[in-house]
């Protein structure tokens, strides 16, 4: 049964795995995207993208954005302009972001994570300004922020800066890679050394004062040695904003082949392990420690980390990109540290006396195993969607899905225990979720959250010519109330579109949305304003406030008596079918 549980919920996480990374790309209405009810599911602008200044001497200005997870900056939206404007900025420095290819605004430039912007300055001219600092953004949901300038204040040369806004850690994300490096300690390569290094590093000293200083000796070392690396990657990896070179083919699909050949070593066809010779010469190291002693441990927690590295690998590398991406040295360490102390904590319990609390090694770590080659098959097909078709990875994701549902023995009729048979019951219905994928793929979707493609509704009265024209674009704030109030006055409900040129999921909205056959003929039932806040004014912005909106797209009702029916918002992007029954649940509030 533990087996049971463990595939199934690894598998179920694989597909919403592949989704996830599915969505880095521009979102689309054949996506199924979920409704969203309110801004709840999207962060503040200037939580989603932070802006710090890292530099600011005679030469250069050095910015930092970091963009939340989940959310995107756009490159031909950076500008940059100083206060008073007579103070001359050199041409930006900008790396290349990732290719985005969308059918509305064709090539653009993206980035996810951070990017670092340089700003040369004239060594001539000393004096300090502000500096304006003009960005947009969108969120991979589908939701579009509005473009948005922060005034930065430029010391003079030689005052230097620094922007101190803060760390990209917290002690939330702490606490979670301690309890991932306790999640390490439990996999079949790493539980075994556990009585080995109590023997090792306690030699027999358990419990009281000596045995707790003992087992700090070794595990302090072992994660500060992981502490380093998670430095390193947080200086580097800003640096180099690996974030945005991850993306391409070229190594996406080397890693995503890593991923399946430590998965392949998961399922036990073949042992993963330091070379011979560099394993041989740490073991030899490690013998000749003296054990017992605090230095004897601290070493031997430096070589365990080394040792202990290949088994881990696999997770380690998720981590150390994660870390990567916040462009945080000091977070980075710490992280990592919290890893390895939750990698060390099991000793620890051993060294006071508990190791009667530890689980007893077994079949179990088989299962283990197992379930982590499953997710790390799912690893490796989300890390492919990002450059393979959506059919393809449908596919892969339905390959993956039998895989599980033949282990399970789907496919096996011989008499079984009543566990056994509710793990074939199990593994039939994975079966079955695979050929909906593999139907899917075939019929051009990619969502394997909805593999199967949306049933068409052919209705030949409708005209999207007719109910395009319908709508009546608004600038204004005072055209709105004005049009608001006139429908009210009217009896009459309205249907209120918020749209921008910059917002791709508006124009996905407009095209793929609003004109597909389901939809069509419950929108005469509306009176259909759409508010054009392309130009981002203060007016426009301070009516977005007034809506508690952060950006287009949304679509909000209101009742024939005005007043908004707040539950039926629909903020960001959404798919026909779904937007289709909420205007039916909303046409059935109304009795229309």
């Amino acid at each position: 049964m533990r087996r049971l549980f463990f595939l199934l919920f690894l598998l179920l996480a694989s597909p919403a795995f592949a989704t996830g990374s599915l969505l880095e790309n521009r979102p689309s209405a054949t996506l199924g995207a979920a409704s969203l009810a309110n801004d709840a599911d999207f962060l503040p602008v200037h939580e989603a993208f932070k802006l710090s200044l890292v530099q600011a001497d005679a030469q250069t200005i050095k910015l930092r954005f970091v963009a939340t997870d989940g959310y995107y900056l756009y490159r031909h939206r950076f500008h940059f302009n100083s206060d008073p404007t007579d103070i001359a900025l050199g041409a930006p420095v900008i790396p290349k972001g990732e290719a985005k290819h969308d059918e509305f605004f064709g090539d653009v430039e993206v980035y996810h994570g951070v990017v670092d912007i340089e700003l040369p300055r004239k060594p001539e001219d000393s004096r300090a300004f502000t500096l304006l600092v003009s960005y947009q953004g969108c969120a991979d949901k589908g939701l579009c922020y509005p473009p948005e300038t922060e005034r930065l204040a430029i010391p003079g040369s030689g005052s230097g800066a620094d922007s101190g806004t803060g760390t990209a850690w917290n002690w939330r994300s702490l606490l979670l890679f301690f309890l991932a490096g306790v999640g390490l300690t439990f996999t079949p390569c790493v539980l075994p050394m556990l009585p080995i290094l109590s023997g090792v590093v306690l030699r027999g000293q358990v419990g009281g004062w000596r045995g707790l200083s003992l087992s700090l000796a070794y595990v302090l070392p072992m994660a500060a040695s992981f502490a380093v690396l998670g430095a390193l990657m947080g200086v580097f990896g800003a640096s180099l904003n690996l974030q945005a070179r991850l993306q391409s083919a070229w190594v996406l699909v080397p890693f995503a082949l890593f991923f399946v050949v430590f998965a392949l070593a998961m399922f036990g066809l073949f042992e993963l392990k330091l070379p011979q010779a560099l394993s041989n010469r740490l073991d030899r190291l490690a013998n000749r420690t003296q054990g017992g002693s605090l230095l004897g441990a601290a070493v031997l927690g430096v070589l365990s980390s080394l040792l202990v590295s290949p088994c881990v690998s696999a997770p380690l590398a998720g981590a150390l990109l994660y870390i990567s991406a916040s462009g945080d040295a000091l977070g980075g360490a710490l992280k990592l540290f919290a890893l390895g102390l939750g990698m060390g904590a099991p000793l620890l319990l051993v060294a006071t006396g508990g190791a009667a609390w530890l689980p007893r090694s077994g079949p179990w770590l088989n299962t283990v195993k197992n379930a982590i080659g499953v997710l790390l098959l799912g690893l490796a097909i989300g890390l492919l969607s990002r450059v393979l078709p959506g059919p393809l990875t449908l596919l892969l994701v339905g390959l993956l899905a039998a895989g599980v549902a033949l282990f399970l023995g789907a496919l096996e009729f011989v008499p079984k225990a009543p566990r056994q048979r509710l793990a074939q019951l199990l593994g039939l219905a994975l079966l079955v979720y695979a050929l909906a994928c593999w139907y899917g793929a075939l019929s051009g979707q990619g969502d394997p959250l909805r593999p199967l493609p949306a049933p068409v509704i052919a209705n030949p009265a409708a005209s999207p010519a007719t109910t395009i024209g319908a709508w009546q674009t608004i600038t204004t704030p005072a055209a709105l109330d004005a049009a608001l109030a006139q429908a009210k006055t009217a009896g009459q409900p309205v249907l209120l579109d918020w749209y921008a040129d910059w917002c791709i999921s508006c124009k996905v909205i407009e095209h793929e949305v609003l004109n597909a056959a389901q939809v069509q003929p419950q929108l005469a039932a509306f009176k259909l304003l759409r508010f054009d806040i392309t130009e981002s004014n203060a007016q426009q912005r301070a009516l977005l406030d007034r809506y508690q909106l952060f950006g287009p797209p949304a679509l909000l009702f209101f009742a024939a008596n005005g007043s908004e029916m707040t539950a039926d918002r629909v903020i960001g992007e959404i798919n026909a079918g779904e937007f289709a029954q909420i205007l039916t649940r909303v046409r059935g509030k109304l009795g229309l």
